[in-house]
């Protein structure tokens, strides 16, 4: 992932609704969810809701996929996993930082 991705990625997330409804989408999986099923259970406006999925888009982290007359949003797996990976490389100066038993970091 390039770094210009990688820093308008952090900054779409970096905002509360954003982050909500990314994180539901990445919770509801390959089937993704409507927007009128994520207003409701996030209580968004739709105009509002709009807006955020169109800033998550522009930052690659999620796809839009049109069935019949619905609007199906999905996080964009591969993009999520490239800018953790982008995050994460050479973690503990390049050591490796888990052993199978262990739970955190341990840098």
């Amino acid at each position: 992932m390039e770094e210009q991705q990688v820093v308008k990625a952090l900054a779409a997330l970096a905002q509360t609704h954003r982050l909500r409804v990314f994180r539901a989408l990445v919770v509801a999986g390959e089937q993704g969810l409507t927007p009128g099923v994520m207003a409701t259970d996030l209580d968004l406006a739709g105009a509002t809701l709009s807006f955020h999925l169109k800033e998550l888009m522009h930052a690659g982290l999620v796809t839009q996929d049109r069935q019949g007359r619905n609007l199906v949003y999905r996080a964009d797996y591969a993009s999520m996993t490239g800018l953790l990976a982008y995050l994460t490389t050479n973690c503990c100066q390049g050591q490796a930082c888990l052993d199978k038993s262990a739970t955190s970091c341990g840098c």
